[in-house]
């Protein structure tokens, strides 16, 4: 029996309203205002993410390959893709866009 990384690379296409995201790297450890070093599995509140998205499917309006989002990592499906961990939702589930298009922006900035 061959194993499936021996046979042809299939490239991944999102369907109807989901969106592929891998978290950044820097939703892990961080540090407060005041130097202390917070670890990623600090429970302080329910935490919102910023992740990148990798793909789209075709009923996704409002999110771009390639734009940051947040959302709320705990409601999400994990996948794993060549080793790395990705999240799967859908587009309602996306609470803000970082992107360099600049239709209807906050003023705020990452």
């Amino acid at each position: 029996m061959q194993a499936v990384s021996d046979g042809p690379k299939l490239e991944i296409q999102m369907l109807h309203d989901r969106v592929l995201v891998r978290l950044s790297p820097e939703e892990g450890e961080r540090r407060s205002s005041g130097g202390i070093v917070i670890p990623a599995t600090a429970q302080v509140a329910r935490r919102l993410a910023w992740g990148d998205v990798l793909g789209v499917g075709n009923s996704v309006r409002n999110v771009k390959t390639g734009d940051r989002v947040l959302f709320n990592p705990e409601d999400q499906l994990e996948v794993e893709i060549q080793g790395e961990g990705h999240l799967v939702m859908r587009e309602r589930d996306i609470h803000a866009v970082a992107t360099e298009r600049t239709e209807h922006g906050t003023g705020l900035y990452l």
